[in-house]
């Protein structure tokens, strides 16, 4: 790589014009994937096959807009009638080729350097390794206007609000606790109390609270505790099994931060609170899986 790309970079930034990317055979197919990348990640760009353009799709090139155009040989028919009308048209051109010194190498304002010593396929004919280096320098491109752009896991999550990713990027903590029920009890609720809320409540946990105010939480763990240390469930009250000061999370971050906190500290449940400190709910382990955050 050298400074060209330094200068495809600066052209795309200095333009508010899309950025219309061609190719033929395998090249085409190259240049789709680098066309979505862009996309996804904040440079607007459209595909256009170099053999379509010549029947009517030129009509999609605005005034501004910069071309790219892929093709290792940088010599094939369709490209050769293709790169006389973009300059007729005035919008600036960037090669993706192997050969610098190829038609469309010499007519191109900026060439991005994809020369490879042979390609990988053993008869070394079949696009391989040359549309490798094309995909790489597309790569290469899309992270730098990222940097460039100081674009955002934000401003990700905007292109992308469908399918798992999406759901990584949007959930928060409290959508997930929201479709749940709320278990908590008193602090001087009984055994029987406290169990049947975890039971009916299904998530392995209850908060226990105190005048409205969050002071602990009770799991599983400390059902079966209470009973290996066989004391007497008839006397128990919630504030004697449960934990004081639980780990809590802010219901308004991302899902995907209880990962950490699950991890680190060995824990299954979360406690869910709001700003002000309030309880909201409980998130556990397995609802992350379920949502296909982790």
């Amino acid at each position: 790589m050298d400074d060209a790309i330094v200068h495809a970079v600066q052209l795309i930034l200095d333009t508010e014009a899309r950025v219309i990317i061609s190719g033929i055979g395998k090249s085409a197919i190259i240049a789709q994937k680098i066309v979505s990348t862009l996309n996804s990640t904040g440079t607007p760009s459209i595909f256009m096959h170099a053999a379509d353009a010549v029947h009517g799709d030129l009509g999609m090139i605005q005034k501004n807009d910069i071309v790219i155009i892929l093709s290792n040989s940088g010599n094939t028919p369709e490209i050769k009638s293709l790169v006389p009308l973009i300059k007729n048209f005035g919008n600036k051109l960037i090669a993706f080729t192997g050969n610098k010194q190829s038609f469309l190498g010499l007519q191109s304002d900026i060439v991005i350097n994809c020369n490879i010593t042979k390609e990988a396929c053993p008869l070394n004919l079949a696009p391989t390794s040359s549309t490798t280096a094309q995909m790489v320098m597309g790569d290469a491109l899309a992270v730098a206007l990222i940097n460039a752009r100081n674009f955002s896991s934000h401003d990700f999550s905007k292109y992308h609000p469908g399918g798992a990713l999406g759901k990584r990027l949007y959930t928060t903590v409290g959508d997930i606790c929201a479709k749940h029920a709320k278990p908590f009890v008193e602090n001087d609720s009984s055994f029987m109390e406290v169990i049947n809320e975890i039971s009916s409540k299904r998530l392995g946990a209850t908060a226990v609270l105190e005048n409205g105010k969050l002071i602990g939480l009770i799991t599983d763990g400390d059902i079966r505790r209470a009973f290996q240390q066989n004391k007497d469930i008839k006397i128990i009250k919630a504030a004697d099994i449960m934990t004081k000061n639980p780990r809590t999370i802010l219901s308004k971050l991302l899902a995907s931060s209880c990962v950490n906190e699950f991890n680190l500290h060995k824990i299954s449940q979360l406690v869910v609170v709001n700003d002000q400190g309030e309880y909201e709910g409980i998130i556990h382990i397995h609802d992350l899986s379920r949502e296909e955050i982790v």
